[in-house]
């Protein structure tokens, strides 16, 4: 095993194609991963799963540590052997979750107290204690405990989460260490966490604080949540370049196809975002143009496939009409075809990017297509 390394292979402006190494898969970036909260990419078995091109996916940390346990996890041997997935896995550090689903939590310079969201019994999530989590868990890639805030938020309060985010991140760093062997025999590695809601100068200190940490790689955190557009693209563009140049940076929880190109256009190479698979779970696919609402009535004599073109097994064998019947009828095979091709649009956008980024044409794929896909938006025929 080689473990954990990163190469940049080409650059178009700020964009960057690379190349991420892990023990258990070499990811092509910018990537984009799929989220598997719970070991499972909702709908998909593993075999499907990879036909859509994917090759690193996100397991949440907060969710497995509830059930089954992440004991009971690394006695099966760890997160890839439990759910037999042998590509790349990243897990975040459960902090979102904590703050995002729990009603009753405190938070402290120790860590934070919360509620489980499944049946109320109390627990305490420390940087310590997350990295004991994913340490069991065994993801290539971990994250460090951080504070994200909900924005808008007053600048004592973003300022206040930078400061611990940072002094968590230390002692994540100090706990787990920034590389370490899970007792499967392969390598993981720790990314910090950069916070400051829309405020520039927290950003750049929270940016050059976790970077003097050294660590292998470093996220974008703090976005997609409850800012604009606009605000989401000029912050994503002003952090990436705060990052080390050498190291991989990822961009949390964010999926739009033109937020993605926004931040790739900056210098961002890793995504993830349950948008595909939520989407498809609510009958809603996605093609270059636009999204096709297969709920809508129009749709019940549609012989055509979703997108003509698409190498997914949905769009090879089934037509609209047939999904739009499974869709309203609530079968479970809807689900799992419609995530399959949404999936594949995902996976097939991020190999479009690459390509246009080894060619030196980003700007001019980002502008066509989203000049199709925006303009069509919610208006396929």
């Amino acid at each position: 095993m080689s473990g954990f390394s990163f190469e940049v292979l080409q650059r178009d402006g700020a964009a960057r194609r690379g190349r991420l190494h892990t023990d258990h898969q070499v990811v092509e970036t910018p990537v984009f991963m799929p989220v598997g909260t719970q070991a499972t990419v909702k709908s998909l078995d593993n075999e499907r799963l990879r036909q859509t091109g994917s090759r690193m996916i996100l397991g949440n940390t907060y969710h497995l540590y509830l059930r089954p346990g992440h004991e009971r996890i690394l006695e099966l041997g760890g997160l890839h052997r439990f759910m037999d997935w042998d590509g790349a896995i990243l897990t975040d550090s459960g902090g979102f979750q904590v703050y995002s689903l729990s009603d009753l939590n405190r938070i402290d310079e120790e860590g934070v107290r919360f509620r489980s969201h499944l049946d109320g019994s109390a627990h305490h999530f420390t940087p310590e204690r997350s990295m004991e989590v994913q340490a069991a868990l065994g993801a290539d890639v971990v994250m460090a405990f951080d504070q994200c805030v909900a924005l808008p938020a007053e600048r004592e309060v973003l300022e206040e989460a930078v400061d611990r985010t940072t002094r968590w991140a230390r002692r994540c760093r100090d706990a787990f260490g920034p590389r370490r062997r899970h007792e499967a025999g392969h390598e993981q590695v720790l990314f910090g966490i950069v916070q400051g809601g829309l405020d520039r100068d927290l950003r750049e200190r929270s940016a050059a604080e976790l970077s003097a940490l050294d660590l292998p790689g470093y996220a974008i955190g703090g976005l997609s949540v409850g800012e604009s557009k606009e605000e989401l693209h000029e912050m994503a563009a002003f952090c990436a370049p705060l990052l080390p140049q050498e190291k991989p940076r990822y961009l949390m929880g964010v999926g739009f196809p033109e937020d993605i190109l926004a931040a790739v256009t900056a210098g961002v190479d890793l995504f993830d975002c349950v948008l595909p698979t939520r989407m498809a779970r609510n009958g809603t696919l996605l093609t270059h143009d636009g999204r096709l609402p297969l709920r809508n009535a129009r749709f019940a004599l549609d012989e055509r496939p979703v997108e003509e073109g698409c190498p997914c097994y949905t769009c090879q064998h089934h037509s609209r009409a047939y999904l739009r019947h499974l869709i309203v009828s609530g079968e479970i095979l809807g689900l799992v075809l419609g995530t399959l091709h949404n999936l594949t649009f995902y996976q097939r956008l991020m190999e479009g990017i690459r390509r246009a980024i080894e060619e030196g044409r980003l700007e001019s794929y980002r502008r066509d297509f989203l000049q199709r896909y925006l303009s069509n938006e919610g208006k396929v025929d």
